[in-house]
């Protein structure tokens, strides 16, 4: 059993001796709330995002997605890879004002030299397939990074894909890099 199921039975529990300690008969009057339906989802902004406007990069960012996945040792696009550029491509064909710098970066499973090569790969995979979604190629730039800026230092498999990524970054110019 896991932690989250042993915390839900005793929550469950703790709940069911108060309910039992109760002496009253009485039944408090509820007003109903509106109905609503549960998907979990609801029109309203979470707080502190009240004021994010369409087309920002907050929109980007938060409604969009910027970041990609690779297997190790690929630079090839998976489903869930194509999904989050298919959005992109989506967002910045109605954001034509916006330049996209996308970043390509690895774990270090190998050289120096060879993961700079392969996160070049994978930021220009990524450039390429938004180009085929109709985003113009002149908007685009690719750089490989390697493992240079890493988000997890580790040695745990499961962690080291976090770094295996392409970031998409807006911007309002194009970089000398």
């Amino acid at each position: 059993m896991s932690l989250f199921q042993a915390m839900r039975r005793l929550s469950a529990a703790a709940l069911l001796v108060a309910l039992a300690a109760c002496s009253t008969t009485e039944v408090a009057s509820v007003e109903e709330p509106p109905e609503q339906p549960m998907t979990g989802q609801t029109n309203d902004p979470a707080p502190g995002f009240e004021n994010v406007r369409p087309g920002s990069k907050e929109d980007f960012i938060l409604n969009v997605g910027r970041r990609v996945y690779f297997t190790q040792d690929s630079a090839t696009l998976d489903s869930v890879a194509k999904t989050t550029l298919d959005a992109q491509a989506t967002w910045l064909n109605a954001n034509p004002s916006w330049l996209l710098k996308l970043q390509g970066f690895s774990d270090d499973s190998g050289s120096q030299s060879a993961m700079k090569k392969l996160s070049q790969r994978r930021a220009d995979a990524a450039m390429a397939y938004l180009a085929s979604r109709g985003v113009n190629a002149d908007r685009m730039w690719a750089k490989g990074y390697g493992n240079d800026r890493e988000v997890r230092d580790c040695t745990d498999r499961s962690c080291k894909v976090q770094n295996r990524r392409v970031v998409s970054n807006l911007r309002t110019e194009k970089e000398a890099d």
